[in-house]
């Protein structure tokens, strides 16, 4: 919900100031109302475009730190508006800072840390929200902090290494598509005066007829071809942000050939790591369900797991509705089942999270050492084909002198 700033004066005329989360203009009267206040301004805060400003310059290192120096201040027994302070005034990032203000004012509103770090859904992850309020409700707000500064910078590992991985092929189809587009637009016209008396004989290869053609085509017609692209994903990306499109795009991830298996494992992984560290620290599996199903970061599988956790809540065991949507591998399921049979689900959980990242870090390396000599044929075989129907009709001529 929104923030709304008001100016009000309670019953002796005292003017009071503050804000206050509310749906619209007439609820923050009736709130006001409630508390014997008579309001004289309202006013919405500028949060949403502030909310992006700040969420583009808080860094995960940032991110990590903060919850790290958190729990090891409330370890010592620093209280938590005083350990909130401290941190604010240590940051060198003015836009942190900012948010760090917001959460300062709203704990000590009475609002609780979980409850005031959602207010910032673009920095504060739902995953790591959840967690910081188990841990509150729960009494191991400390450890949820560790586990949830652990899992931030596994995070932030976990990309660096896939952008590394990613880093030298993607470099090779961008070389690739400008040595092309520049044979196609550039080069290649420049023989089409040649190959007139071949066109008109009808003797011009097939070949070079349609590379001169796309060329001419790519030259005449590529800025409307431009245009369309923009305006497809224009009308694309929002679509994408909706429910329905993020649901088909975790879809299509766990479907994508030879890469649909990494990005299932990987999401796992996640998934039993954060479900075992919970169940670790005593939190009941049904709120750790809940919770964890959000780390996985994918919509069809955490669909599966909140079926999982309607069939938990009748008796059944958590194995069996894993297994029934298809979107758990068969020895995760197995290892589930057998740790479920000797009481020990949360150690084995977090076996199960290691076993599965080093198998996909395997996997992802060697996907990778592929993709690169695939790319280099790829590229090796477009500048040959321009070559060859460019030759055809040279060699042609040659002959026929």
């Amino acid at each position: 919900m929104p923030d709304f700033a008001y100016t009000a004066r309670d019953l002796t005329g005292a003017k009071i100031t503050g804000s206050v989360s509310a749906a619209s203009e007439r609820e923050v009267v009736n709130v006001l109302s409630g508390q014997a206040l008579f309001p004289i301004e309202i006013t919405p805060e500028q949060i949403s475009a502030g909310r992006w400003r700040l969420f583009k310059g808080v860094s995960t290192g940032q991110l990590t730190l903060f919850y790290g120096q958190l729990a090891s201040l409330l370890r010592s027994g620093v209280p938590l508006l005083r350990s909130i302070t401290v941190l604010r005034e240590q940051t060198s990032n003015q836009s942190f800072g900012q948010v760090l203000d917001d959460v300062y004012k709203r704990v000590e509103d009475g609002v609780t840390l979980a409850e005031a770090l959602s207010q910032h859904p673009r920095i504060f992850r739902e995953m790591a929200v959840s967690m910081i309020r188990a841990g509150g409700e729960g009494g191991f707000l400390e450890d949820a902090l560790d586990r949830v500064a652990q899992f931030t910078e596994q995070e932030q590992d976990l990309k660096s290494r896939t952008m590394g991985a990613l880093a030298y092929p993607v470099f090779l189809a961008a070389v690739g598509t400008i040595v092309v587009f520049g044979l196609v637009t550039f080069f290649v016209p420049k023989f089409a005066v040649m190959f007139d008396r071949l066109r008109e004989r009808n003797e011009l290869p097939v070949m070079t007829d349609w590379l001169l053609w796309f060329s001419e085509t790519l030259r005449s017609w590529g800025w409307v071809g431009l245009i369309l692209l923009f305006f497809t994903g224009m009308l694309v990306m929002p679509w994408l942000q909706s429910e329905r499109g993020r649901w088909m795009r975790d879809l299509a991830k766990l479907r994508m050939p030879m890469a649909g298996g990494i990005f299932q494992n990987l999401a796992v992984a996640r998934f039993c790591r954060v479900l075992g560290t919970l169940l670790n620290n005593g939190v009941p599996i049904l709120k750790s369900l809940a919770i964890s199903r959000e780390a996985a970061a994918n919509r069809v599988l955490s669909a599966a797991i909140e079926k999982a956790s309607k069939n938990i809540s009748s008796g059944q065991s958590l194995a069996s509705p894993l297994a029934r949507s298809g979107y758990f591998p068969k020895t995760v399921v197995e290892m589930i089942t057998v740790a479920e049979e000797s009481n020990s689900l949360e150690t084995v959980l977090i076996e199960i999270a290691d076993g599965l990242e080093k198998r996909t870090w395997r996997r992802m390396d060697l996907l990778v050492r592929l993709l690169e000599p695939v790319m280099l044929l790829i590229l090796a075989g477009m500048v040959l084909l321009v070559v060859i129907a460019l030759l055809m009709p040279v060699i042609k001529m040659s002959s026929t002198i």
